[in-house]
């Protein structure tokens, strides 16, 4: 039967990150390193506030494009943050998470055989959105040596008369990067000098530390070609509510929303009224996980680097990434290896494209005391393959 499937699904390979996390889902005694979830459970008040609305009956669709309350929060959110004002009615969209806010923008935007630029490594599912949208994705390497950080040159060389727009995550997911500003004012005088989109995914965008993040958006000139993305799944530990946001301008949304109308309806209705609770009253659960983020991460970049594995300084979302060539085995041989012998998960680099080769993804989501034993299991593991 497989040849009746399309082409270009045919082609996609199936996601290395799920393929590695079912050999771990079939291993007892596991310390997982590997999963990109907070292991903070919901915040209850946001959870009882999704309660009271499933017993009042609000179990029903929601409007296609979300609660008319959840929207006029979110701008409002937005604006108090970053300066970037949109308006609820017409530039706001609730969606399935951000990654189906993400599909339905690419298929609302390109025409068959548009590029996109994507730096890598980034997170799994982009290029395959793009092919999906039939659109290419065009790939730009970033590196451990310019801490991962994609640069205007890099993407200027890599346009085309086909160039529709740009794929940006930052924070980002695997490398923890975060783009220093001025490289990012760059960037967005590029995307206005050619007339290019940025669908920019900041899912993490509260996960920062020691630095600000910066929305795409409110750089001057690029509200009107921006995507914004983003959602509740990180910073208020709600991964399975699936709850996310597209911001664009109205011309834009109306294409969007479209899309969301034909392929999903509406987000989950009981969902919603737990992200009204999250932006009402969740900013002080935000602040505490962020700080016990901060405080793992400082054990897990410091203790990486004294076991030789050279982890640059992430600065945002809740991973690291650090380098294993020197090692002399593949990301995928290291990660399946200390596996099999010392039960420590983590993500071959590989599976966030060719770019994170030589590299693996830690996540520091679990308490200090098993990031301190995964440590000193990664630790024996090392001396034995010295």
């Amino acid at each position: 039967m497989r040849d009746r499937l399309c082409q270009r699904v045919r082609d996609i390979p199936p996601s290395g990150i799920q393929k590695f996390l079912d050999i771990i889902n079939g291993m007892p005694d596991v310390l997982s390193l590997g999963v990109g979830e907070p292991d903070f459970v919901t915040p209850l008040h946001i959870r009882e506030a999704a309660y009271q609305a499933c017993m009042a009956g609000q179990t029903k669709y929601s409007p296609n494009a979300g609660l008319v309350e959840l929207r006029k929060l979110l701008s409002r959110h937005l604006e108090r943050l970053y300066g970037v004002s949109y308006d609820p009615e017409t530039e706001i969209l609730i969606t399935v998470g951000v990654s189906e806010g993400l599909q339905d923008a690419l298929i609302a935007t390109l025409e068959p055989g548009d590029e996109v630029i994507v730096p890598e490594p980034c997170f799994m599912a982009y290029q395959p959105n793009v092919i999906f949208a039939g659109g290419r994705p065009v790939v730009v390497p970033t590196y451990y040596e310019h801490d991962f950080a994609v640069t205007a040159n890099d993407i200027a060389v890599r346009l085309s008369r086909h160039t529709r727009g740009v794929l940006l995550s930052y924070p980002n997911n695997p490398t923890g990067a975060v783009m220093p500003l001025d490289e990012l004012e760059r960037v967005a005088r590029l995307a206005q000098e050619h007339d290019l989109l940025v669908y920019s995914d900041e899912i993490y965008d509260r996960l920062v530390y020691g630095v600000r993040h910066t929305c795409m958006a409110s750089l001057p000139g690029m509200r009107e070609r921006t995507v914004l993305l983003g959602g509740f799944s990180k910073a208020y530990a709600m991964t399975g509510w699936r709850v996310g946001y597209v911001a664009a301008p109205a011309g834009l949304l109306h294409g969007v929303f479209k899309v969301h109308q034909y392929v999903t309806m509406c987000a989950p209705t009981p969902s919603q009224y737990a992200a009204i609770e999250a932006l009402r009253n969740g900013e002080e659960d935000v602040h505490t996980m962020v700080a016990e983020y901060d405080r793992r991460r400082r054990v897990i970049v410091d203790g990486l680097n004294r076991l030789g594995l050279a982890t640059f300084e992430p600065r945002g979302a809740f991973y690291c990434f650090p380098r294993v060539k020197d090692t002399g085995m593949s990301s995928m041989e290291f990660a399946e290896r200390l596996l099999l012998e010392e039960k420590v998960a983590v993500v071959p680099g590989e599976a966030f494209g060719q770019c994170g080769e030589g590299h693996v993804r830690v996540c520091y989501t679990q308490p200090v005391g098993q990031l301190q034993e995964a440590l000193r299991r990664m630790e024996r593991f090392l001396d034995r393959h010295r």
